[in-house]
């Protein structure tokens, strides 16, 4: 890992607030589409970015705003990567974010979360917390081979059940899902079944497939070769160099998906979870910093 001074930490789009403590990541995922060259990365993916001011740019950031928001992190770069252990610049974060009364919508595959879940109890009771966790593959041993440096889906399914105890609410990204690998009925119902369980409140899916863009794929085209023989020429044959890789079962794994999202009543639309991760209750959101 290296140590940055960052200019600035909190970006605005689209009226959504998001951080990103970190750049790069330790988790090793094979379809890690933050690997792709368009996100400009000037050093080796693994070796971590840390953005050693994020507390005092996030601190002056909240103290400027004069309405409270949603402060979103992980949708590049998961806050609890194995650094994050003994760095805390997540848990720092959250502290400030508590202190001056915003929401916060984490997303994250590790269970080290579960060390921070007081903290995110309190900003749920205070503002809101939303806890967001990927979950793509429910086989112990597929799962690997495809998120080889991070807890395995059984355990972030234990995750989201203690959130669900301290009434904290969860979304589950069911997603990248690979064609050929990890696309079946089987797999899906298994993690949907788990959901239901578990009381999440929405599940994101975007078709039941991956994307391969330069640099994620030659990334993923090598772990294929390397624990998928022939898997690689397989992909080439069907979907060519498209960026868009829906599974050939996407159709049927929509249908189960949806049916049981609706009878376990589980919004199921990324607009629809969107909204509920942005959405900072009004009393909240009316609030301003000379309030405290």
């Amino acid at each position: 890992m290296h140590f940055v001074e960052a200019k600035g930490i909190l970006t605005a789009n689209g009226g959504r607030h998001g951080m990103n403590i970190y750049r790069g990541c330790s988790h090793g995922c094979i379809y890690c589409d933050s690997r792709s060259r368009c996100y400009q990365f000037t050093h080796p993916f693994e070796d971590i970015e840390v953005k050693q001011n994020a507390p005092e740019l996030l601190e002056k950031a909240l103290k400027a705003k004069r309405k409270k928001c949603m402060i979103g992190t992980g949708a590049m770069s998961d806050p609890y990567m194995h650094i994050e252990k003994d760095l805390c610049l997540t848990r720092k974060c959250l502290e400030i974010i508590l202190q001056y009364g915003f929401g916060v919508a984490i997303q994250t595959k590790s269970d080290l979360i579960l060390r921070d879940i007081d903290l995110l109890d309190e900003i749920n009771r205070s503002a809101k917390c939303v806890v967001q966790m990927t979950l793509t593959t429910y086989d112990d041993d597929l799962c690997r081979i495809l998120e080889p440096h991070v807890c395995n889906t059984k355990r972030r399914i234990e995750v989201l059940e203690e959130m669900q105890k301290r009434g904290i609410p969860t979304i589950v990204w069911i997603t990248p899902i690979l064609p050929f690998i990890n696309d079946t009925e089987e797999n899906i119902t298994s993690i949907l079944n788990e959901c239901v369980r578990a009381g999440v409140k929405g599940i994101i899916d975007f078709g039941m497939g991956l994307t391969l863009r330069e640099g994620d794929r030659e990334y993923y085209y090598a772990a294929l070769d390397r624990y998928f023989p022939g898997m690689k020429e397989r992909y080439i044959m069907q979907y060519g160099n498209s960026y868009e890789i829906p599974s050939p079962n996407a159709r049927k794994l929509t249908e189960i998906f949806k049916k049981t999202c609706k009878a376990g009543g589980i919004m199921s639309s990324p607009d629809e979870c969107f909204r509920f991760m942005n959405d900072l209750p009004e009393k909240y959101a009316q609030m301003s910093i000379f309030d405290l």
